[in-house]
């Protein structure tokens, strides 16, 4: 290999002009010295890195991967995937059990999911959060209730009845909604029902794989992926868009699929979408209606997530909501919270985890909503357990608030 062949990367660090943006932007900088930030991280060490692979910095394990710097470069540099890029290529270190058991979501999931009532009173005792610690869980931090019962068995169950609708879209659940909190599918069901959509599930679902691509196990994930895809493909070729309640798995898919594991999915990117753009979209579009109660009062704040901010998503989820008659909608400033999944559950990242959501948990402390509306699930989890605020994703509150009667005949259902 030549010089000049060796000094060509996959990534666009050669756009970088240096302006250091990023780095303003960068919420590990202000409370991680350790950290070289974004631009030291990325474009910078990618120029070293492609000479030597001795010249990677393993504080790099700091980043959230929360794209705020791709958000802010103004020269459209992939700040955060040289990064993580850079972590999968060269960081030599073994995941640790601590790492394979946070990414693990499909197989905890299903194990707990079937010892719900036992898991979760000992996953918050004294004993079991001491025996994470050990492991590298920090002891402070709250895991999720699991459900007793799992989402994709109930969307199996209602299946026929799904089938009837002349319509139908397909639901990419995620873990989340699988394991933890099936009432947000249901939710979703209920919306979409309303509106002359049926709700289908994919032949075949794995993780979406964030947390796998996390903490480096990426055999894993792309396996899990190729799954994901082959069964988005197959829905997207019976007219079918991909819906999810999650902005962080539709971003994984969307955008870590092709550009951290190499799986090309631009003949069905732009099916992939989150439930709020499909509704936003449907309704300004003049295809569907939603009705709301008249009698749901509810002071609602929105928390941006990182990937949502990402995405340029965020006016369609808070548009829905601000369609609600009955609700005081109070915007929060556009703050990381800190958790970026499995990051701010180990315990060498604990409190920096802490100390980059302290501003918005400040500001949800001060406005006093009734309710905060984030579409992320680690989000929700970090600002319930920081701050003691009520948590939901706004499609729950949107089913909270519809008056399916009146939407169902609005739409020409009854």
């Amino acid at each position: 290999m030549n010089y000049q062949e060796q000094n060509i990367s996959a990534n666009n660090f050669e756009e970088c002009i240096k302006c250091t943006i990023c780095t303003a932007y960068c919420p590990v900088m202000t409370v991680n010295p350790d950290y070289p930030g974004p631009k030291m991280a990325g474009p910078d060490g990618e120029r070293y890195r492609l000479k030597s692979p001795d010249f990677y910095d393993k504080a790099l394990k700091y980043c959230l991967n929360c794209k705020r710097c791709e958000v802010s470069c103004p020269s459209n540099v992939k700040i955060g995937d040289i990064i993580q890029s850079a972590r999968i290529k060269y960081d030599t270190k073994p995941p640790k059990l601590r790492d394979h058991m946070l990414a693990e979501t499909d197989v905890m999931g299903n194990l707990a999911t079937a010892f719900a009532p036992i898991v979760n009173p000992v996953l918050s005792s004294g004993i079991a959060k001491a025996g994470l610690d050990i492991i590298g869980v920090d002891k402070h931090r709250t895991f999720p209730k699991y459900a007793s019962h799992k989402f994709s068995t109930y969307l199996k169950k209602i299946q026929p009845e799904q089938e009837k609708f002349q319509k139908h879209i397909a639901y990419f659940h995620g873990c989340y909604v699988n394991y933890n909190n099936p009432s947000l599918g249901k939710d979703l069901v209920k919306i979409l029902n309303a509106v002359g959509y049926g709700v289908l599930p994919l032949s075949k679902q794995k993780c979406c794989g964030v947390a796998k691509i996390a903490n480096r196990l990426i055999s894993r994930a792309k396996h899990d992926a190729e799954i994901n895809l082959e069964s988005i493909r197959e829905a997207v070729d019976q007219d079918m868009p991909v819906l999810s309640t999650s902005s962080t798995c539709t971003f994984t898919i969307r955008d870590e699929y092709p550009h951290l594991l190499g799986l090309e999915n631009s003949d069905v990117r732009s099916n992939i979408m989150l439930a709020t753009v499909f509704l936003s979209r449907k309704i300004n579009e003049g295809e569907i209606k939603l009705v709301f109660r008249n009698d749901y009062k509810k002071r609602i704040s929105y928390h941006t997530p990182c990937h949502m901010q990402k995405l340029g998503w965020a006016a369609y989820s808070t548009g829905l909501l601000k369609m609600i008659p009955g609700i005081e909608f109070v915007p929060l400033p556009s703050q990381c919270c800190g958790i970026a999944g499995t990051y701010g559950f180990k315990k060498e990242n604990y409190e920096y985890s802490q100390k980059i959501g302290a501003e918005l948990f400040e500001a949800i402390e001060n406005e006093h909503p009734d309710v905060v509306a984030t579409d992320c699930e680690t989000c929700k989890w970090q600002i319930e357990m920081s701050t003691g605020a009520k948590v939901e994703n706004p499609i729950t509150l949107i089913a909270e608030a519809l008056d399916v009667e009146a939407t169902m005949r609005a739409n020409g259902l009854l």
